[in-house]
């Protein structure tokens, strides 16, 4: 049977992700900062929090991915959920970055502002994880084709990019501008949310009204969370890709999330952060595609090792750079270029194995559970941010960065540096050691499961 994806439900699908990164481009790039910097928050009480909220998800995504397994509805199971989690988490989103009248003032602990953002930031992990995981879930319910999902795959990392891109890019542009307003930096965040939940929506909308499963579970047994927890234990090669994802994905968390402080503390010019977010967009964009057409001459499992290889050279470079006496833009930008690469092609080819990994459990056990699985998507994507918090919080506290403090001590731009660009190609190679060693999901056994869905499909088609 045509396997195929007609192209305007690949470009419906992908748009949506352009407003799942808009919100989680603001929440990961910019709300330490909002909170350190704007609200004078701790960094070490943030990076506690952000740390700690992050248990609470390692139950909530297995919950949420049981839900929607059991979903349903005329629209399927999926699409009812992207469009309730978009619209609650655009809601938070504004309400996170929006001080509803708390006095602020270095020095002195407000204790109502700060239970406010500490829960909101929960209100915000436990609403995206109610979009995330369903839209996620969607690539392997739209054609069970290992080709078309490359490609498919590719579409929404696509957009992806180019979500955080615009977050990246345009968020010190505007804070910019409206701090020479009556507005001020605060407001002016509040408003950018605002502004940036609408636009999450209306993607949201159009990949609702623009996709249809076609790969339907024929699962008849209800999922409750023990059983969720079961399948997840005993799926080897999902539990592979969420440690080689883990380590990978927390170094570019950390140079993601310390960027703002790098441009503002140690280039001293922010707008370079602009620049930066326009060059490392176009680097993962090329990298995105790059699953597609290297899978071809290599395979999967090479593109993916190649893929670490070279965002670890594009981090020792930026690190080199940053050390240099005189900081140079051009050589840094290059080398961010070059980890970009390796990053959007390793994000892309995430996606693609989560779907082999779906495969690979009904392949092995019998049964399909493409929510349960995909929900350790959303919760190693928070794994990683809680490791990336925490290494935050806690190194701003001991290389004592002073919050909002231009210059800065020699030691804190000298943390920042260490966390930002050495400590991500660390994480990196033992995520590359660890995925070399275990992950099997290659040749001749993803031959066998691949043939194994079509034959279903078949045989499904025969008797209807």
């Amino acid at each position: 049977m045509d396997q195929k994806v007609p192209m305007k439900e690949k470009i419906g699908y992908g748009l949506g992700a352009i407003g799942i990164d808009l919100s989680y481009g603001l929440c990961v790039s910019f709300f330490m900062n909002y909170a350190t910097d704007v609200l004078l928050v701790s960094s070490f009480y943030m990076g506690i929090v952000l740390a700690l909220a992050r248990i609470w998800d390692g139950i909530n995504d297995p919950i949420m991915g049981t839900i929607v397994n059991n979903t349903r509805t005329k629209m399927g199971r999926f699409r009812p959920w992207i469009l309730i989690g978009a619209v609650s988490n655009a809601v938070v989103l504004f309400f996170m970055f929006t001080n509803p009248g708390f006095s602020v003032s270095s020095g002195t602990v407000n204790y109502g502002l700060y239970a406010y953002v500490a829960v909101f930031y929960v209100l915000w992990g436990m609403t995206y994880t109610m979009v995330d995981i369903p839209y996620w879930s969607f690539v392997p319910a739209l054609t069970s084709d290992p080709k078309e999902r490359n490609v498919i795959s590719s579409i929404p990392r696509f957009f992806s990019g180019l979500g955080q891109l615009l977050v990246a890019g345009l968020t010190p542009i505007f804070l910019k501008k409206v701090s020479q307003t009556s507005f001020g930096v605060e407001k002016g965040y509040s408003v950018w949310a605002a502004l940036l939940g609408v636009l999450f929506i209306l993607g949201m909308v159009i990949t609702a009204s623009t996709t249809r499963e076609r790969i339907v579970s024929q699962t008849k047994e209800k999922f409750d969370l023990k059983r969720a927890f079961h399948v997840i234990r005993n799926n080897d090669q999902l539990l592979v890709f969420i440690l080689t994802a883990i380590l990978f994905n927390t170094g570019w968390y950390l140079t993601n999330g310390l960027s703002i402080y790098f441009f503002k503390y140690i280039a001293e010019d922010v707008s370079y952060m602009t620049y930066f977010a326009v060059i490392s967009g176009a680097g993962q964009a090329v990298g995105l595609f790059g699953l597609s057409f290297l899978s071809k001459i290599i395979g999967k499992r090479n593109t993916v090792r190649t893929a670490i290889i070279v965002a670890i050279s594009g981090y020792i470079g930026m690190f080199l750079v940053s050390r240099m006496p005189s900081f140079s833009f051009a050589l840094f930008a290059i080398f961010g270029f070059i980890c970009c690469l390796g990053i959007g092609c390793m994000f892309t080819a995430e996606t693609s194995m989560l779907a082999d990994i779906v495969d690979y459990g009904e392949y092995s056990s019998g049964e399909r559970t493409d929510s349960i699985v995909f929900s350790m998507k959303s919760f190693l994507l928070k794994i990683a941010q809680s490791v990336q918090a925490l290494i935050i919080g806690v190194g701003l506290k001991l290389c004592r960065y002073q919050e909002n403090v231009i210059p800065q001590p020699v030691s804190s731009k000298n943390g920042i540096a260490v966390m930002m660009f050495a400590i991500p190609p660390v994480l990196a190679l033992a995520s590359f050691i660890f995925f070399s060693s275990k992950y099997r999901l290659h040749g001749e056994l993803m031959d066998k499961i691949t043939e194994s869905m079509l034959s279903k499909k078949r045989d499904k088609n025969d008797m209807e």
